[in-house]
């Protein structure tokens, strides 16, 4: 058997191989070395910049402070509205991964209502994901203690320290100061598009009402913001820099809460509202409403029990001073008369007589005075001492209503009084074409002569009854109500001047004097309707009393308050003035439904000379 050679190897060849196999392994190896250099240049110089700002957003957070709101103060320096610090618990939805599971465990820790959570959870599909939510409000130390141990189980969970405005009056000042409440999807889209968004960024409430909504901006203050550095956790672990927030403007008022509290405690359970304004320059004293609610229950989310207790039949959420509509009823006289006088359609010594009503040639209707048997001879001054109804309704027949619509116009009915909040109505100077647009239908002859006693179709508010009748009293020169008194800065104080709107100029200045007279005589005359009210008074008052009917009363009957529904019986109004010779102060007073006005009004002036006697001096009358 033949046996096999072994083959003889090829050194030289194999050599050959190897050296091509390594020079390819070479030139791969030195590629990819080539390209991974190139990557780490690329990476570590040309995109540095990009990835140092990828890496910082991720260590490093920017944290917006909320500015301190401004605090409101009364005209002597009393605290109305100021900032307290509560503890919430608080959320950032996109740093929870089951968002239902961390509200059931942390019921368990902290009581959580199920209204806490429905509002939550309402609240989080309207804002963005990232933005911090409270969960619970004004946590108590035991909540706060127990959270704290347990907090690092709930991560996007904290306890946040925040100043939340609280109102020491309560329920005394609601419907002048208004309230904050948490911002809506609404409002944030008002902010953004009046590019103010920006601003809000750390902001929780804002105004609702009143002052607080009006003077938002100067109150609100500006967004300030911290830089700090956080762990892989989200925790701070220490503060880089930070732009301090400036606090708002404080706000001192033109209202005593001295006075509205005398307001309130004089109108006890009845519905109305009182306004006390400044004779010299509009300022608003005093500026309540009845019934009224305790604006703390909104600044931290009120309920649905208590928001449906205020929506009861009283209407508590309407402020009276400026939205409620009353017919002015025979405050108006005094006006009337002025422009009777002006008209020649009376002079100072004109006399008619009154037999207890007041007809037209071929209409049946009578149009009554309340003195069923009439005041007999009548002229300016006992018209408006007695209120005597006969006589306006002959003079508002003889003037008409367009006369008597835009004289009336000059003193503010039927338009906004100007006051500094927002919630305010301009109610009803009626006239031709008003009546036309209202209705479709034309203006007729009889429609005249309730206006002439302020009624018919006539309704004005509180607030404009009082700038009508501060008008008169300065014999035209118009100071709009205002609330605001000085805006301070820091060490900077702003006084608000508000200007005069244009005045109201008659032809004869005397026809002023007249009707201011007849009020001082309504007062100081025992035949007066307000003589009893102010007998014994250190100081010298005028005014006018008026009754504003609710529902009609037919022909020939006699109005029984007894025999009516509350809510069907008359309304009363009383505004007055004093000094007589020197004015300090106009009051203005609605009752709903009651009687009472001019005691309420004395108590007002009583106070309010007690409190200032340099304004108590006793004038003649000139």
């Amino acid at each position: 058997m033949l046996k096999h050679r072994p083959t003889i190897r090829d050194h030289s060849a194999e050599a050959n191989l190897f050296a091509r196999r390594a020079f390819v392994g070479f030139v791969f190896v030195l590629g990819l070395v080539a390209v991974l250099l190139s990557n780490l240049y690329t990476i570590q110089v040309e995109d540095h910049q990009d990835y140092q700002t990828r890496s910082n957003d991720n260590r490093i957070k920017v944290i917006p402070i909320a500015p301190n709101r401004g605090l409101i103060y009364d005209r002597n320096g009393v605290l109305l509205a100021e900032n307290k610090p509560v503890y919430n618990l608080e959320v950032i939805p996109e740093e929870v991964d089951d968002l239902d599971e961390s509200l059931d465990q942390i019921s368990k820790i902290i009581a959580i209502t199920e209204q806490d959570k429905q509002d939550f959870l309402k609240d989080i599909k309207h804002t963005r994901r990232f933005k911090s939510q409270v969960l619970k409000a004004r946590l108590d130390e035991t909540e706060v203690a127990k959270f704290s141990v347990n907090q690092h189980k709930f991560p996007g969970f904290s306890i946040e320290a925040r100043l939340a405005r609280y109102y020491p009056f309560g329920d005394t000042l609601t419907h002048a100061l208004g309230y904050v409440a948490k911002l809506n999807r609404k409002e944030l889209n008002q902010l953004e598009q009046e590019d103010r968004a920006t601003n809000y960024r750390a902001t929780h409430d804002i105004g609702k009402l009143g002052i607080e909504k009006y003077y938002e901006e100067t109150l609100h203050g500006k967004v300030g913001s911290q830089r700090v550095e956080v762990n892989n956790r989200g925790r701070v672990i220490r503060t880089l820099s930070m732009t301090q927030p400036q606090p708002g403007s404080d706000l001192v008022l033109t209202l005593d809460v001295g006075l509205q509290q005398i307001a309130q405690h004089a109108l006890k359970d009845m519905r109305g509202a009182v306004v006390v304004m400044d004779a010299k320059d509009g300022g608003v004293l005093a500026l309540y409403s009845n019934p009224s609610y305790d604006p703390n229950l909104f600044v931290h989310g009120i309920s649905s029990k208590n928001y449906k207790a205020l929506l009861n039949q009283d209407r508590p959420l309407i402020n009276r001073t400026t939205q409620g509509r009353y017919a002015p009823a025979s405050t108006v006289k005094p006006l009337m008369a002025v422009l009777a006088l002006e008209e020649n359609i009376v002079n100072e010594t004109t006399s008619m007589w009154d037999p207890g009503f007041f007809e037209i040639r071929n209409v049946e209707h009578k149009w009554r005075d309340w003195k069923r048997w009439g005041h007999g001879h009548v002229d300016v001054y006992k018209a408006i001492e007695e209120s005597c109804d006969t006589y306006f309704y002959d003079a508002a027949y003889r003037l008409g209503i367009t006369k008597i619509s835009d004289f009336m116009a000059r003193f503010g009915y039927g338009d906004l009084s100007g006051i500094d909040i927002h919630e305010e109505t301009t109610a009803i100077l009626p006239s031709k074409e008003w009546k036309e647009g209202r209705f479709k239908e034309s203006w007729w002859p009889g429609d005249t002569i309730s206006v002439g006693i302020g009624q018919g179709y006539w309704t004005a508010t509180p607030i404009q009854i009082a700038n009508a009748t501060n008008i008169l009293v300065n014999r035209g020169i118009n100071h709009p109500p205002h609330l605001v008194q000085v805006i301070k800065k820091d060490n900077d104080i702003t006084q608000i001047n508000n200007e005069e709107k244009p005045p109201v100029i008659l032809k004869d200045p005397r026809h002023w004097q007249v009707s201011l007279d007849a009020m001082h005589n309504t007062v100081q005359k025992i035949s007066g309707t307000a003589h009893k009210a102010f007998k014994g008074t250190n100081y010298d008052s005028a005014g006018k009393t008026g009754t504003a009917q609710v529902v009609s009363i037919a022909q020939g009957e006699r109005y029984d308050a007894e025999s009516l529904k509350e809510r069907q019986r008359d309304n009363t109004i009383y505004v007055g003035f004093a000094p007589y010779s020197d004015p300090k102060i106009v009051v203005s007073v609605v009752l709903e439904n009651n009687h009472g006005g001019i005691q309420i009004a004395r108590q007002l002036m009583d106070y309010y000379f007690a409190a200032n006697p340099v304004n108590l001096a006793r004038n003649e009358t000139p």
